[in-house]
Protein backbone atom coordinates (compact mmCIF):
# COMPACT_ATOMS: atom_id res chain seq x y z
CA UNK A 1 0.00 0.00 0.00
CA UNK A 2 1.18 3.21 -1.23
CA UNK A 3 0.74 6.34 1.88
CA UNK A 4 1.10 9.44 0.65
CA UNK A 5 1.32 12.43 3.05
CA UNK A 6 1.25 16.30 1.22
CA UNK A 7 2.47 19.13 3.50
CA UNK A 8 1.65 22.27 1.29
CA UNK A 9 1.51 26.32 1.59
CA UNK A 10 2.21 28.88 -1.11
CA UNK A 11 5.52 28.45 -1.26
CA UNK A 12 6.46 24.95 -1.82
CA UNK A 13 4.87 20.92 -1.11
CA UNK A 14 6.65 18.38 0.63
CA UNK A 15 5.09 15.13 -0.53
CA UNK A 16 6.14 11.93 1.91
CA UNK A 17 5.27 8.41 0.34
CA UNK A 18 5.61 5.40 2.58
CA UNK A 19 5.55 2.30 0.66
CA UNK A 20 6.73 -1.22 2.01
CA UNK A 21 8.62 0.39 5.04
CA UNK A 22 10.50 2.76 2.55
CA UNK A 23 9.84 6.71 2.80
CA UNK A 24 10.69 8.81 -0.12
CA UNK A 25 10.33 12.31 0.41
CA UNK A 26 9.97 15.27 -2.59
CA UNK A 27 9.90 18.78 -2.87
CA UNK A 28 7.72 20.92 -4.82
CA UNK A 29 8.82 24.81 -5.41
CA UNK A 30 5.49 26.71 -6.40
CA UNK A 31 6.08 30.04 -8.66
CA UNK A 32 2.67 31.41 -7.12
CA UNK A 33 3.57 35.06 -6.69
CA UNK A 34 2.84 36.81 -3.28
CA UNK A 35 0.85 40.08 -4.55
CA UNK A 36 0.60 43.09 -1.63
CA UNK A 37 -1.48 45.67 -2.77
CA UNK A 38 -0.78 49.18 -1.95
CA UNK A 39 -2.98 51.73 -2.28
CA UNK A 40 -2.39 54.76 -4.42
CA UNK A 41 -3.29 58.28 -3.18
CA UNK A 42 -4.82 59.92 -6.32
CA UNK A 43 -4.27 63.23 -7.22
CA UNK A 44 -4.60 64.82 -3.95
CA UNK A 45 -8.39 66.48 -3.97
CA UNK A 46 -11.75 64.61 -2.94
CA UNK A 47 -13.50 62.44 -5.53
CA UNK A 48 -9.64 61.87 -7.69
CA UNK A 49 -9.10 58.37 -9.32
CA UNK A 50 -6.95 56.61 -7.35
CA UNK A 51 -3.48 54.68 -8.80
CA UNK A 52 -5.55 51.11 -8.21
CA UNK A 53 -3.24 48.37 -9.19
CA UNK A 54 -5.33 45.98 -11.78
CA UNK A 55 -5.87 43.60 -9.05
CA UNK A 56 -8.23 41.10 -10.77
CA UNK A 57 -5.34 40.21 -13.55
CA UNK A 58 -3.54 39.72 -10.46
CA UNK A 59 -6.03 37.17 -9.45
CA UNK A 60 -6.61 35.83 -13.07
CA UNK A 61 -2.87 35.62 -13.27
CA UNK A 62 -2.67 33.94 -9.18
CA UNK A 63 -5.40 31.29 -10.83
CA UNK A 64 -3.06 30.31 -13.27
CA UNK A 65 -0.15 29.70 -11.59
CA UNK A 66 -1.62 27.73 -8.39
CA UNK A 67 -3.39 25.73 -11.32
CA UNK A 68 0.13 24.49 -12.46
CA UNK A 69 1.13 24.65 -9.04
CA UNK A 70 -1.57 21.85 -8.23
CA UNK A 71 -0.55 20.03 -11.47
CA UNK A 72 2.75 19.30 -10.26
CA UNK A 73 1.72 18.16 -6.93
CA UNK A 74 -0.91 15.78 -8.58
CA UNK A 75 1.52 14.32 -11.60
CA UNK A 76 4.15 13.22 -7.90
CA UNK A 77 0.90 11.70 -5.84
CA UNK A 78 -0.90 10.08 -8.63
CA UNK A 79 -0.22 6.99 -7.64
CA UNK A 80 -1.28 6.76 -3.72
CA UNK A 81 -3.57 5.00 -2.72
CA UNK A 82 -4.05 7.29 0.33
CA UNK A 83 -3.64 10.62 0.81
CA UNK A 84 -3.39 13.10 3.72
CA UNK A 85 -2.89 16.63 2.86
CA UNK A 86 -2.26 19.28 6.01
CA UNK A 87 -0.05 22.26 5.97
CA UNK A 88 -0.66 26.22 7.21
CA UNK A 89 -3.44 28.40 5.93
CA UNK A 90 -5.53 28.25 3.12
CA UNK A 91 -3.57 26.50 0.36
CA UNK A 92 -4.53 22.88 1.46
CA UNK A 93 -8.48 24.22 0.90
CA UNK A 94 -8.12 25.31 -2.49
CA UNK A 95 -5.52 21.90 -3.27
CA UNK A 96 -8.82 19.82 -2.40
CA UNK A 97 -11.06 22.03 -4.14
CA UNK A 98 -9.52 21.95 -7.57
CA UNK A 99 -8.87 17.45 -6.71
CA UNK A 100 -12.77 17.75 -6.03
CA UNK A 101 -13.21 19.21 -9.42
CA UNK A 102 -10.40 17.76 -11.75
CA UNK A 103 -9.21 14.73 -10.15
CA UNK A 104 -11.93 12.89 -8.82
CA UNK A 105 -9.96 9.27 -8.73
CA UNK A 106 -7.72 11.18 -6.21
CA UNK A 107 -9.91 12.83 -4.49
CA UNK A 108 -11.93 9.56 -2.83
CA UNK A 109 -8.33 8.82 -1.76
CA UNK A 110 -8.02 11.64 0.42
CA UNK A 111 -8.89 10.49 4.35
CA UNK A 112 -7.78 13.92 6.14
CA UNK A 113 -7.24 17.70 5.37
CA UNK A 114 -5.72 18.87 8.68
CA UNK A 115 -4.12 22.18 9.37
CA UNK A 116 -0.60 21.95 10.85
CA UNK A 117 2.00 24.93 11.43
CA UNK A 118 5.67 25.12 9.34
CA UNK A 119 7.53 22.29 10.02
CA UNK A 120 10.97 21.26 9.09
CA UNK A 121 11.56 18.11 6.56
CA UNK A 122 12.27 15.78 9.19
CA UNK A 123 9.24 16.66 11.17
CA UNK A 124 7.16 16.46 7.80
CA UNK A 125 8.14 12.73 7.86
CA UNK A 126 7.90 11.92 11.26
CA UNK A 127 4.21 13.49 11.21
CA UNK A 128 2.87 11.29 7.72
CA UNK A 129 4.48 8.37 9.25
CA UNK A 130 2.86 8.96 12.76
CA UNK A 131 -0.37 9.76 10.75
CA UNK A 132 -0.20 6.30 9.09
CA UNK A 133 1.09 4.33 12.09
CA UNK A 134 4.38 3.52 10.88
CA UNK A 135 7.47 2.84 13.27
CA UNK A 136 9.88 6.14 13.25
Amino acid sequence: MKNTGIWLDREKTHIVTLENEKEIFTTIKSEVENFHPSGGFGLGYRGSPQDALPEDKYIEREKHQLKSYFEDIVSGVKDADSLVIFGPAETKEKFRKELSAHYKDLATKVSAIITTDSMTNNQVIAWVKDYFGMKK
